[in-house]
């Protein structure tokens, strides 16, 4: 008797796997679409182009921050200042003191805080695949200027104390934020990590309003010279850079950048999204508390060194992404030092005259630029959900 041809057990394997292998390579396709650079995205070498020009800016500019302003310093004069400095040669009196003094350490302190908060603000904004996802937004800032703010009105900290308690309360603030949103699985996967991720941005939003208000309160009960201190401390400003915040905020960098360096990887595979992530090997919940715990170091190191400067984090991931036209922490990084450098040349060179000699403090400058592009921000992205 004949029976009916069966597929052996082999070819039916066989065909299952190519069946999973063409849904994975869908998913892989779609979430490539959605979430990593969109259509008429550049070429690496074009990338590379666009970065070391940005690299350029940041050299020129941080030149004119030293060179230029109230006091200008020849091209000459400066090396010769700083080799009598590291010699212990000859100096200039009056133009050694300003620029040993306060040009060089202010610039360097403001190149150092601007990369900080670049590199911060977009590795939360592409971990979590939101631009609103920046240290200013999910509360971090607000963190560090409650604990400072209780340091000096409280305590009558200052100096070193005051950034210490900055720094102490940015990452007790964002251990608590990352807390909540855990007990949503943040990391676990696909749609519940997404889910985690939104309640991270809410959490971290609600935090900060509370954080706000105990801010308040405690201006309110401090004295007038107190409350001025604290108000130019909250707002942000270079004014208090010296060699030793450089110091303390170069050793944080030395430790972070490398850090960042190691999770670069991981963080391009998790735009991919959570579930393609863990498919490709990579263990999703360290992955994220890796870079976490990396960005929030960041940022409070550089809160810490000048105060909450206002919307550089926030602003500098998306004006990376759409010069070099794709995600780039290097590009992120010096878009921040542009911000930071420029808004301070502003605030100390430009706007006295503008303002009857009045000096603002850099965090003011980047505030009056955050809050447009946060509008036009959401506007776009309505338009684009519509």
């Amino acid at each position: 008797m004949r029976t009916a041809p069966q597929t052996t057990p082999g070819i039916a394997s066989l065909a299952r796997e190519s069946a999973a292998e063409v849904t994975l390579n869908a998913h892989v396709r779609r979430e490539h679409r959605r979430y990593l650079p969109p259509r008429g995205s550049l070429p690496t070498r074009a990338v590379l182009s666009r970065t070391g020009f940005l690299a350029l800016a940041v050299v020129i500019l941080f030149a004119a921050s030293v060179l230029l302003g109230s006091y200008t310093v020849t091209i000459p004069d400066f090396f010769r200042i700083v080799g009598a400095h590291l010699t212990g040669g000859e100096k200039i009196p009056g133009a050694s003191f300003i620029v040993m003094e306060h040009k060089l350490p202010r610039a360097v302190v403001g190149t150092l805080i601007g990369a900080a908060f670049g590199l911060s603000g977009a590795l939360f904004q592409t971990m979590l695949r939101n631009p609103l996802a920046s240290p200013d937004v999910i509360g971090i800032s607000y963190g560090a200027s409650a604990a400072a703010v209780t340091a000096i009105v409280v305590f009558g900290a200052t100096g070193a104390v005051v950034s210490g308690a900055a720094f102490a309360g940015a990452l007790g603030v964002a251990a608590l934020i990352y807390g909540i949103s855990r007990s949503g699985s943040l990391g676990s996967g696909g749609q519940r990590g997404d889910a985690a991720g939104s309640r991270l941005i809410l959490a971290g939003v609600g935090i900060a309003a509370a954080l706000h208000a105990v801010v308040s309160f405690l201006m309110t009960r401090a004295d007038i010279r107190t409350a001025a201190e604290v108000l130019i401390w909250l707002n942000g400003s270079l004014n208090s850079a010296n060699w030793e915040r450089a110091g303390v905020l170069g050793t944080a960098l030395l430790v972070l950048v490398p850090a960042v360096t190691l999770l670069a990887g991981p963080l391009r595979i998790l735009e991919l999204g959570d579930d393609t992530a863990a498919g490709l090997g990579v263990r999703v919940g360290a992955a994220r508390l890796g870079i976490v715990v990396t960005a929030v170091g960041l940022a409070a190191a550089a809160t810490a060194a000048a105060g909450p400067v206002a919307f550089v984090a926030f602003l500098a991931g998306p004006i990376a992404r759409r010069f070099v036209r794709k995600a780039s922490l290097p590009a992120s990084a010096l878009a921040g030092v542009l911000i930071v450098l420029s808004a301070d040349y502003f605030a100390a060179n430009i706007a006295p005259l503008l303002l009857a000699g009045t000096v603002l403090p850099v965090g003011v400058v980047t505030g009056a630029l955050g809050a447009p592009f946060l509008l036009w921000l959401l506007v776009t992205s309505n338009r684009k959900d519509a």
